[in-house]
């Protein structure tokens, strides 16, 4: 995502859309009644009105819109925003119902009443170029470099050497060591920039080999690996893995354990009876007396309630919980943590102090 301009004071935001991500960022930042402009299809109709000859044709026009409904379909990857026209050119009656089709490369501009603290939090941090908890090592016989994942390319971090014979058979193993060195410096890696994936690729069974070698002697990194491939090695190894699909993995399943450790949290707490809320009722209360510190809702429960036309009763609650300086978290309801929380009524609160019902 690019922001090509803002002024939040004033509810503006102007962005670019670069990729399916934030498709589902957008998602779960444009709402009803804020007015969304784009570059847009609109079915215009050509001849006179009644003439039987006369052909429907699909136009390019910019109209803006006040949003009445967002539907992000993830199988699909199509984020589609509905409302009434409010601007556009003349043929075209303001007042009459559209669509815009949000896909890459889309570029709309936003205007909000007001804009919320975790709402622009989301939109700059989809379009920030910070580095990521992602660690890709690319290796194979007697060579490995490492690289971390940053949203748009990589930093390159180092390469190793091992001492292996050159004369010796490619398809004869790496020795031991090698792969010690190997997984000490992905260790110090881990530890230094607090990596949560490691992304390892290989030609042909190296990778394999060094596994073994880890789930002998440094089990606790295993958790934390997705073994990919690779033909070349150095940075055009890595710029080979950017693209595989291993990647977008690894990035969800980064965020996947942010959230994770967010709804656990949440659960020990109401396991304790201490500090947890959870359900519209308990929550909004707690809203209320500024006592949230993290709010969690589920993407599902956002769109439950804007099919309802209930999403106000969320809406409140979470300018609440922003103008008390909580932090606000959309959690995935694709994996097990955001089944969980799907499961206590798609929103809870990890609070700052018990409350007393």
């Amino acid at each position: 995502m690019k922001i090509l301009g803002s002024d939040f004071r004033k509810g503006f935001c102007k962005i670019k859309v670069d990729n399916m991500d934030d498709l589902w960022v957008l998602s779960q930042i444009i709402e009803p009644k804020d007015l969304v402009k784009a570059r847009t299809l609109r079915k215009i109709k050509l001849g006179q009105e009644g003439d039987r000859k006369s052909n429907v044709v699909k136009k390019p026009v910019t109209l803006m819109i006040e949003v009445e409904k967002v539907e992000f379909h993830k199988y699909s990857n199509s984020l589609r925003v509905s409302g009434i026209i409010t601007e556009g050119p003349d043929d075209i009656p303001h007042g009459s119902h559209h669509t815009i089709d949000v896909n890459e490369n889309t570029t709309l501009t936003i205007n909000k009443e007001k804009w919320l603290g975790f709402q622009i939090d989301k939109v700059k941090d989809a379009a920030s170029d910070k580095t990521s908890q992602v660690l890709i090592c690319v290796m194979d016989r007697d060579e490995a470099c490492f690289a971390l994942v940053k949203k748009y390319g990589y930093d390159y971090l180092s390469e190793l050497q091992g001492d292996v014979q050159k004369k010796e058979m490619d398809s004869k193993p790496a020795k031991g060591d090698f792969y010690t060195q190997v997984i000490s410096v992905l260790k110090e890696y881990v530890e230094r920039y607090n990596i949560e994936v490691i992304v390892i690729a290989s030609p042909a069974f190296w990778k394999e080999d060094l596994m073994k070698v880890m789930k002998q002697k440094y089990s606790d990194l295993v958790p934390k690996v997705i073994i990919s491939t690779c033909n070349a090695t150095g940075k055009n190894g890595i710029n080979e893995v950017l693209k595989r699909p291993e990647i977008s993995s690894a990035l969800k399943q980064e965020r996947v354990i942010k959230e994770t450790a967010l709804v656990e949290e949440l659960l020990v707490e109401i396991s304790k009876n201490n500090l947890a809320v959870y359900g519209l009722e308990q929550t909004k209360s707690a809203a209320e007396s500024g006592a949230i510190k993290n709010l969690l809702i589920t993407d599902k429960l956002i769109q439950e309630l804007r099919k309802k036309e209930e999403y106000e009763k969320l809406d409140s609650i979470m300018k609440l919980v922003d103008q008390s300086g909580g932090d606000i978290v959309i959690i995935s309801e694709e994996h097990d943590a955001g089944k969980k929380l799907q499961g206590l009524g798609g929103i809870g609160g990890i609070l700052r102090y018990k409350i007393n019902y």
